[in-house]
């Protein structure tokens, strides 16, 4: 069964050519050839400014590609994120399209007083890829992988995705044999739309 697929292409450098991008492109190809749907949206390439205050957020409408992207995510049954691990988190750029696209109306309604807001993204799924330098073990053991949780649960699951699944990947700069294997198991995951 055919899937409507967004994927969130979060590396910040916009010439591409990192692994990140080689990940995305397997998931992307073979997420196509098994007969998905899928529209890409990279954040490098939106223009994105940071957001400044709680006014601009609930109150500023996002840039015109922020609006794309948003049609692309409310179209999507499955979110993709893929995002280099920078300083133990996602990059500044990533966070700052959360931010933009992300908004009251869009992704979470207004909560009652005392309540929570509704989860307007509902009923999708998504799947996080995060590339790392370090061990992917060492990261989920010894950082307890809190930056991920932190975008699963804050940001993803409040908007309501769900189920959010993750995929780590340690130690990048490693041997060739290591990312053809990665991009095998990312084409993979791009053929189930999973």
């Amino acid at each position: 069964m055919s899937k409507r697929i967004a994927i969130v292409q979060g590396h910040p450098d916009p010439a591409g050519g990192h692994f990140v991008h080689a990940l995305a492109g397997a998931y992307e190809g073979a997420a196509r050839e098994a007969g998905h749907e899928v529209r890409r949206i990279d954040v490098a390439r939106l223009g994105l400014t940071l957001v400044s205050s709680a006014q601009e957020w609930t109150s500023k409408p996002p840039s015109p590609p922020v609006v794309q992207a948003q049609q692309a995510m409310a179209w999507a049954q499955h979110l993709v994120v893929f995002y280099p691990l920078w300083l133990g988190d996602m990059p500044a750029l990533v966070k700052a399209f959360f931010e933009q696209a992300l908004r009251p109306g869009f992704a979470i309604g207004k909560a009652a007083p005392g309540r929570l807001p509704k989860k307007l993204l509902a009923g999708r799924s998504a799947r996080v890829v995060v590339t790392m330098g370090m061990p992917a073990l060492f990261y989920k053991i010894y950082y307890r992988a809190h930056s991920l949780k932190s975008l699963k649960r804050n940001i993803l699951e409040a908007c309501g995705y769900s189920p959010v699944r993750s995929t780590v990947i340690g130690m990048v700069e490693g041997r060739k044999e290591t990312r053809a294997d990665w991009l095998t198991k990312l084409a993979a995951l791009g053929k189930q739309g999973a």
